[in-house]
């Protein structure tokens, strides 16, 4: 744990937020957007140790939380067909679509299985000749790498019963639609350290000049995250807006060039619906033409049976996971939070993933519920 403990230390989070009080000279609304980071901030109580003026608020960066209701049916009709074998992450399985979810499409039947790795799904495909293997491809660029390579080496090898239902999503855009938002107070953000580690942080330099933000690349510990709400406070209170490396030990400007190439071999950029937020140009992923046999969409005739799906903030169950995500509003926010909506029986996705900020908020401030 040595590695770890060093990130974790308390004289060493209290020395970061006494240089934080230092400089604080007036409120600041900061965004955390990936949902690993809002898990460390509820988890560690590190707001307790920042001054009153600054406040954190949670983004957009959970991409089981992000997935649109569309994609979620989508994938349960996948699911339901007997032919399927269907492959997904297992915090998937838990998300409510329009009437049920993968778990309980999996209760009455179905071949739903949880894995790890989409090669895996390649490898069940291999196995089972006779059956259709769909792999549900979600995630930002993080993960998107990994998809990329399990479609790329299923065309290689000729293996014609594995498919994608794919839904991904880019972080940079995200960011952009949540500046351009009339209602928002976010002042400045830090931004993911995963997915920096793929893609780099070129694209976010133009962001903070465009908008005069401060766009910190930020870790997971609660050093990294308190070490980026320093760095993102002296931006704002110098007037400078910038991008920011905290994470230096893993990410550089350029990112994982390898990861990249096969990025773009795979995919191209496409608008996507984000739930709860809308429709956000050039801010998700599709198999390009070459891999359309891949694509299980096509494959299965899906997007004619499933419109895009809502774009309000508040889902219709009274979920308001989009005013959540794009940090308008708080769990404690949510009439439903720890009544109607529980882990046991969620209402939205916030409250079923590990990444999500209602789980977060659930977990570590029981007293809250």
């Amino acid at each position: 744990m040595k590695y770890l403990d060093e990130y974790r230390q308390r004289s060493s989070i209290e020395r970061l937020a006494a240089d934080i009080a230092a400089i604080t000279t007036r409120p600041w609304t900061l965004m955390e957007v990936c949902g690993g980071q809002t898990h460390s901030i509820v988890k560690y109580g590190l707001e307790q140790f920042l001054p009153p003026a600054i406040e954190l608020v949670h983004g957009p960066g959970c991409p089981v939380c992000v997935t649109s209701l569309a994609i979620i049916d989508r994938a349960i009709a996948l699911a339901s067909r007997p032919e399927v074998i269907f492959c997904s992450f297992g915090d998937m399985l838990r998300v409510p679509g329009t009437e049920r979810d993968l778990l309980a499409v999996k209760a009455s039947g179905a071949d739903v299985r949880a894995l790890y790795s989409p090669l895996d799904a390649l490898k069940l495909a291999t196995e089972n000749p006779h059956r259709e293997v769909v792999f549900f491809a979600i995630g930002f660029e993080t993960t998107a790498p990994a998809n990329a390579m399990a479609v790329f080496q299923a065309r290689e090898k000729g293996v014609n019963n594995f498919s994608l239902l794919v839904s991904h999503f880019l972080v940079p855009p995200a960011i952009e639609a949540v500046c351009q938002s009339p209602e928002t107070r976010v002042q400045g953000f830090l931004a993911a350290g995963h997915v920096c580690a793929i893609m780099g942080y070129r694209q976010y330099v133009p962001l903070a000049a465009k908008y005069r933000v401060p766009i910190v690349i930020t870790g997971f510990e609660p050093l990294d995250i308190l070490e980026g709400v320093l760095l993102c406070v002296r931006q704002l209170e110098q007037g400078r807006y910038q991008v920011d490396n905290q994470y230096i030990r893993v990410v550089d400007r350029d990112g994982n060039r390898l990861a990249q190439k096969m990025l773009d071999e795979v995919f191209a950029v496409t608008a996507q619906t984000w739930r709860g937020v809308g429709n956000i140009d050039h801010s998700g992923f599709r198999l390009k033409p070459a891999f359309a046999p891949f694509d299980a969409e096509l494959k299965f005739g899906l997007r004619e049976h499933f419109p895009a799906g809502s774009t309000s903030p508040v889902d219709s169950n009274g979920c308001i996971s989009g005013q959540i995500m794009q940090g308008l509003k708080k769990p404690r926010d949510c009439d439903h939070f720890g009544k109607r909506c529980r882990p046991e029986s969620p209402l939205g996705a916030p409250m079923v993933s590990s990444e999500g900020a209602c789980a977060a908020y659930y977990r570590y401030r029981a007293e809250e519920v």
